[in-house]
């Protein structure tokens, strides 16, 4: 603080280079780390984080043991150096006169590896077709993103969602789909089809068990009565049969899905036994970029795309 109360720090000591580092420098918890995901010199990246230090008033990294961790203020403002990094290159990206067969913008979409299966290649085609100098990247839906959907998805153009996990205010329906249960063909306990009984009794395999990440048909599960006994969780749901195989495990997974990960004659494939809710995938996005000429051609090209799902 100066003498007469004001605050010394200035936004006019700090710039972009140094955005960058301090996202990096809180990302890796590590200077040289730091410097090599920004292809910078170790030297550079400590002079950086101490005029960091300086203009904070916080160490904002602390040694414990071998190895650094964000201290509480770090912490506090470390996901939006993120979002603020986010946006400067979606400003510098932006494009006055977009036109797809010139632009260079890179496309980010949240997806699990179900939107991906189903959309991407479709995706990726029509890209390389329309815009071969786009690339499409493809970030995991973590429960960082469905925590602070509004931020986040200043950052990004949009998601693969099913509806009932975001709550954002735009979104186009791509497709429907239902959910099935796969089991190994070994499997001892069903013979031909499943009960509400089979459900509560056999392990189960999933994606997750957090309750914010949890489907809609696992939740109308619950309220069944059926709380399910998990006994793995995967990363991906294309992963999931191979979990279940020589076991008596079920898995709940998108008929899409199980067409080509849950094979036969090593799976099969069945109705849930209860009404299960649909499953409408759509695409989701932020406001913001309702009228951003780049995303508003992404959109047409869902638009096409989806006639052929």
């Amino acid at each position: 603080m100066s003498d007469d109360g004001g605050d010394t720090r200035s936004l006019t000591d700090l710039d972009l280079p140094q955005l960058r580092a301090l996202h990096a420098l809180l990302t890796e918890r590590s200077v040289t780390a730091a410097a090599h995901r920004l292809a910078r010199s170790q030297p550079t990246l400590s002079s950086s984080l101490a005029r960091l230090r300086r203009h904070f008033g916080d160490e904002l990294l602390t040694r414990s043991g071998n190895h650094y961790v964000l201290t509480p203020f770090a912490q506090q403002i470390f996901p939006l150096t993120g979002v603020a990094v986010a946006a400067v290159d979606r400003v510098f990206a932006a494009e006055a006169d977009f036109e797809p067969h010139r632009t260079q913008r890179e496309f980010t979409i949240v997806s699990s590896d179900f939107g991906i299966s189903v959309m991407g290649g479709l995706l990726a085609a029509r890209l390389l077709r329309d815009a071969p100098s786009s690339r499409i990247r493809f970030l995991p839906p973590t429960p960082a993103v469905f925590g602070r959907e509004g931020d986040y998805f200043r950052t990004v153009d949009g998601a693969f969602m099913p509806d009932g996990y975001l709550n954002l205010a735009r979104r186009l329906d791509l497709y429907t789909d239902r959910w099935v249960c796969v089991v190994w063909s070994g499997n001892s306990r069903v013979k031909g089809q499943l009960t509400m009984a089979d459900l509560r009794e056999l392990p189960w395999v999933t994606t997750s068990v957090d309750p914010v990440n949890r489907s809609p048909a696992w939740r109308q599960m619950e309220l069944l009565g059926v709380v399910p006994r998990v006994c793995a969780i995967a990363d991906s749901f294309v992963s999931m049969p191979r979990l279940i195989m020589g076991t008596d495990a079920v898995a709940m997974l998108q008929s899409r899905v199980a067409a080509f990960a849950a094979p036969r004659p090593e799976f099969t494939v069945l109705d849930c036994p209860f009404d299960v809710v649909p499953l409408v995938e759509s695409f989701w996005w932020h406001p913001m970029y309702d009228e951003d000429p780049a995303h508003l051609w992404l959109r047409s090209v869902f638009e096409e795309i989806r006639t052929a799902l």
